[in-house]
């Protein structure tokens, strides 16, 4: 995931939190400096409407207003070169970190008993 997009993520739990956290004004102001001010002017536009400023894409569908999001955009993000915006709702967008998947095992033969070749002459 994009380096932007994770302090954007952070911003955005410290504010929809709910929660008192120590220095937390402090914490915010340090995260804000490490976001570029176009980004940073335009999540806090989304912020000022009440808005979450960065949604995630499930199923190639924006969780926020729950639009189809072009392909490119989601190949874009997959190769993580451009911060991306949703076409609909102007969140930002981001995709979910892949899950660490178990090593595959091998299935096990299963043998069946052979028919002694006296039967199988026999039949």
């Amino acid at each position: 995931m994009n380096e932007i997009i994770k302090i954007l993520l952070q911003l955005q739990s410290l504010k929809f939190n709910g929660k008192a956290v120590p220095n937390q004004a402090k914490q915010i102001a340090g995260l804000r400096a490490k976001v570029p001010p176009p980004v940073l002017a335009h999540y806090d536009r989304l912020m000022a409407r009440g808005k979450k400023g960065v949604a995630l894409i499930r199923n190639q569908v924006c969780t926020g207003c729950h639009i189809n999001v072009p392909r490119g955009v989601v190949l874009t993000l997959m190769h993580n070169t451009d911060v991306q915006l949703c076409e609909s709702c102007g969140r930002y967008l981001y995709l979910p970190e892949p899950a660490a998947t178990p090593e595959p095992v091998a299935p096990k033969k299963i043998s069946r008993p052979r028919k002694p070749k006296a039967q199988l002459q026999a039949a």
